[in-house]
């Protein structure tokens, strides 16, 4: 069969269309292009570029087949990493999309990591081809909620180009409420419920073939439906923790660089930080937590877990402790002082 393709579309004036948010929300995707200033993409690429062994080097073959092992995390020593993963236009896009504000997100993943094709698979668990599957179990402890209520916004920003190296991210578009591959509930997958967790596509689903045929045929079902995301680099694929999808193989001997990323509302206590907590960056000696934190706007701060302005957390001891911990660091305690708790 043609396998179908999807092309990112255009944001104007640095914020979704409503077509963009509606395909989120109703199809559980959207592709789009414009939301990272370009000037800002390349110095990231430069770093990923010098950080990853390239695609022809003997060290690619050492290289963790997923995440960039604490390489490139939030919060990071480099500046550009955390202003990329902070940025203000994106955090307006992932707000639109959970239509709240943005200092109602919290910020759980920001992970920026090589994938290497290669020839053959190592493992049942290797992650060059990927079974069909949601993110949700490894991202929170209960299961997402209505489809109509989203909880939290996964993205991937690409900084290589499918047409180079292949390795397209496959997604199952919904079709509407009655959608029969968005059955409730979510768990036709490896690692849900008593199916053991497989990675690697063909060894899935022989296995649910053997132990759960009903399960396997549903799936098959889900595969004939896939899409492929054409990037390029600079697009943004949003998705959400309930969405079918998977990554595919790369051309032997590439090497596809992206930065994983995900928000949550703040009332979502249950989805999980993916990364050590913010806080233990802190008593680096570049001290770059502290002046993440004293730059930051106080929209950041709070997608940080910084309490917001109002917070009960705030009374004149907090604010003056907090200013002596922040202040040196460019701190402005003044937001926090007008609207402080008695």
């Amino acid at each position: 069969m043609t396998q179908r393709e999807i092309r990112s579309e255009p944001v104007a004036a640095s914020r979704l269309s409503q077509a963009q948010i509606g395909q989120w929300r109703e199809q559980g995707y959207t592709l789009v292009t414009g939301l990272i200033a370009p000037a800002l993409q390349q110095q990231l690429l430069d770093l990923a570029d010098a950080t990853f062994p390239a695609a022809d080097s003997a060290a690619a073959d050492k290289v963790t087949d997923f995440g960039s092992n604490g390489a490139l995390v939030f919060p990071s020593p480099h500046t550009i990493f955390n202003e990329i993963t902070l940025d203000p236009v994106l955090l307006q896009a992932v707000a639109d999309l959970l239509d709240t504000e943005i200092s109602q997100l919290r910020i759980t993943q920001s992970d920026l990591w090589p994938k290497y094709g290669r020839r053959e698979r190592q493992s049942e668990q290797d992650n060059r081809d990927q079974r069909m599957h949601v993110d949700y179990p490894n991202h929170s402890l209960v299961h997402p909620p209505r489809w109509e209520t989203p909880e939290a916004v996964e993205l991937i920003l690409y900084y290589s180009d499918s047409a180079d190296c292949g390795g397209e991210t496959a997604v199952v578009p919904r079709t509407g409420s009655q959608d029969p591959a968005y059955r409730w509930p979510i768990i036709d997958a490896p690692g849900i419920g008593d199916l053991r967790f497989i990675n690697d596509r063909a060894a899935a689903e022989i296995y649910l073939s053997e132990t759960a045929p009903e399960v396997a045929e549903f799936r098959a079902r889900l595969y004939e439906r896939e899409a492929r995301v054409a990037y390029r680099p600079g697009d943004v694929l949003l998705y959400r923790h309930d969405t079918w999808h998977r990554g595919t193989p790369l051309k032997q001997g590439a090497r596809r660089l992206a930065h994983n990323m995900t928000f949550r509302v703040a009332s979502a206590e249950w989805v999980s930080t993916l990364h050590p907590g913010w806080a233990w960056s802190a008593y680096r000696e570049s001290q770059f937590l502290e002046k993440l934190i004293g730059a930051a706007s106080v929209q950041q701060r709070c997608v940080m877990g910084f309490p917001a302005p109002g917070n009960p957390y705030w009374n004149a001891e907090t604010l003056a402790a907090v200013t002596a911990r922040f202040g040196i660091f460019g701190f402005d305690p003044a937001p926090y002082a007008s609207s402080r708790g008695s």
